[in-house]
């Protein structure tokens, strides 16, 4: 009976089967020669990222992914293998945020994929729009125990804008089109692909596994038999009929005409207009040169956050760094220009209730974020920054920012940042002071160096300090806060931008993540240069911790040989202690010039404390 019972719940399921896959059986019946192929659904992936202008893939090898990066690697785009699966999300989200494509990371089934968690986190907050490949167990195998096998798409769906999963090879195209124009379109962010195994290999590999060895005689053999051969048939069906592959349109939302001018109306009567810029105005359509061009204009007084930090160069007239606090509360208008009323703005407490507040943000609920509780937008929009600020300069029509107001917080910056080199100048009781190796530095970068923040204390003066030449030249992780980021972004940035410089500011906590990724800097010929603040501390941390809570457990490190670590790993380090201080700078230059020979290197600085950052948040 048990056996009975058996066949026909084989045999109804067979008929449900069957239905679902008429147009399998079909397919097979009038396209034979799919199953002589040797074509792979790899192939079809790197057709469309090569359509999209995706140059590079970067990965951790793994059988489940091996077809795609293959088939990259043939058409052209470069597969950059890393040492953690974290850092190729963090690469692929260095390379978006400074080409303005989608960056793209491709990781191999399971444990591969539960690795890049935070990166992708991290990359949802920060708004960036990359896509995470990943492999996974065949289709038939999925919760039977295969190797790697998790419920993958769970993991990813509260992270990622669009999750899919591929059933068979000729969904390929449309899903990875479809992922990629989502990636760019309203509030960028993550999407996510798995990849079953059976939908990349070759047909005649996967007819293979497909077979049974010793299946059953009589009639239940036969329907086991059927039923493998019609779900193998409908994977590959239509596999290789020709599909558009070119991008889907990307939608960007945008201030209404009526919105803009009731912010032109309210800009022009302002006496002390600030605008606050966060990493969404570096976004594309608009070419961030020509909202600089239009900041610059404009003469308002900014503040630069995120990505946008240098967006004004060096040393402009209109970029304030300090005192921030006591601007808005003396500010008559508010631009919030992508900025987002966070733990970064005292959730929105800092802002003045009696000045007008413009907030333009392309995601409605960070719009809004805490204005049930802290403050009142005067006009909320839904739309692009940048844009909306070169269409506000346009309508102003030549209006510019009294002068004296933004002089008078320039005033107050010069007086803040004289305080700074006064206290870098301070003997600490040990090693060099921080705030001396950072102006030091800023010093002797060169104009067009790239800046990737990794750490707390030290990280945290860095942002004070070292000024960004130009836009798009400062890489942090975001709101998230995540450490880690830094051998990843470095090595997007450097790939992106070989003729610049590029700087990771590591703290010696958060230099652990990524030390490794020095190999990878070494194969992958990115000469990039790290300067590791080492004062054997998780010093943010413990700045609160001990007084507070009376102990230093956890937080202390050692003065670790962090510069043989890169030596091994085929960089050139440098260990830099007190006695150096006078050769700081040229230390600074031999490693600039080992940089521009090919070689990643290191400086571990032996660092002291000081009060600089005492009562900044670490929660």
């Amino acid at each position: 009976m048990e056996s009975l019972g058996a066949i026909l719940g084989c045999l109804a399921l067979s008929g449900l089967i069957f239905a679902a896959n008429r147009l399998g059986l079909l397919y097979q019946l009038f396209h034979k020669t799919e199953t002589k192929s040797p074509r792979h659904g790899g192939e079809s992936v790197a057709e469309v990222l090569r359509a999209h202008g995706i140059k590079y893939v970067f990965t951790l090898v793994g059988g489940h992914i091996s077809p795609i990066l293959v088939a990259c690697e043939k058409v052209g785009i470069r597969i950059v293998d890393t040492r953690h699966e974290a850092t190729a999300v963090f690469a692929a989200d260095a390379v978006a945020r400074l080409s303005g494509t989608v960056g793209v990371a491709a990781v191999t089934a399971g444990p591969g994929l539960t690795n890049t968690v935070t990166a992708v986190k991290n990359a949802q907050m920060a708004e960036s729009p990359l896509l995470l490949i990943g492999g996974a167990a065949g289709t038939l195998l999925q919760g039977r125990g295969a190797l790697q096998d998790i419920d993958q798409m769970s993991l990813f769906k509260p992270l990622c804008k669009f999750c899919a999963s591929i059933r068979t090879v000729r969904e390929i195209v449309p899903v990875v089109r479809k992922a990629l124009a989502v990636a760019q379109s309203g509030t960028p962010g993550p999407v996510f692909i798995e990849f079953p195994i059976d939908t990349l290999y070759p047909y005649h590999l996967v007819s293979r596994e497909f077979a049974v060895k010793n299946p059953p005689k009589g009639l239940m053999g036969k329907i086991i038999s059927w039923y493998l051969n019609n779900h193998l048939t409908n994977i590959f069906a239509g596999a290789w009929e020709r599909r558009d592959v070119s991008p889907l349109p990307v939608d960007i939302p945008q201030a209404t005409d009526d919105q803009v001018q009731k912010c032109i109306e309210l800009v022009s009567r302002a006496k002390k207009p600030v605008i606050l810029l966060g990493s969404q105005a570096t976004l594309p359509p608009t070419p961030v040169n020509e909202i600089r061009r239009a900041l610059e204009d404009l003469g308002i007084p900014c503040f630069l956050g995120g990505m946008s930090r240098g967006m004004l160069g060096k040393d402009s007239p209109i970029h304030i760094r300090q005192n921030r606090r006591d601007a808005l509360k003396e500010a008559d208008v508010v631009i919030l220009a992508g900025t987002v009323c966070d733990f970064r703005l005292g959730y929105g407490k800092v802002l003045n209730r009696r000045s007008k507040i413009i907030a333009v943000n392309r995601d409605r609920m960070q719009l809004l974020k805490n204005s049930d509780m802290f403050w009142t937008p005067t006009v909320a929009i839904q739309g692009d920054a940048g844009s909306f600020l070169v269409r506000l300069f346009k309508g102003l029509k030549g209006h510019r920012c009294p002068e004296e107001w933004p002089q008078t917080l320039k005033a107050g910056d010069v007086i803040k940042e004289n305080i700074n080199r006064v206290k870098a100048d301070e003997k600490t009781e040990h090693h060099l002071n921080p705030l001396k190796v950072l102006h030091v530095l800023d010093e002797h970068m060169s104009e067009d160096s790239i800046i990737v923040a990794d750490g707390g204390d030290f990280v945290g003066s860095a942002a004070y300090i070292l000024r960004p030449r130009a836009p798009l030249r400062w890489l942090d992780p975001g709101a998230f806060g995540t450490l880690g980021v830094g051998g990843g972004f470095a090595l997007g940035a450097k790939l992106c931008r070989p003729e610049s410089e590029v700087w990771i500011v590591y703290g010696d906590g958060s230099l652990g993540y990524s030390v490794a990724e020095f190999d990878t800097f070494t194969r992958h010929k990115t000469p990039v240069i790290a300067v590791v603040g080492n004062d054997a501390c998780w010093s943010q941390i413990s700045r609160e911790q001990v007084p507070i809570l009376g102990s230093n457990v956890a937080c202390g490190l050692a003065y670790t040989d962090y510069h043989t670590v890169a030596d091994g790993y085929g960089g050139k380090g440098y260990l830099i202690r007190r006695e150096d201080e006078e050769q700081l700078g040229y230390i600074i230059r031999e490693a600039r010039k080992e940089s521009r020979m090919g070689k990643a290197t290191l400086l571990n600085v032996l660092i002291g404390k000081t009060n600089f950052r005492e009562g900044s948040i670490s929660v």
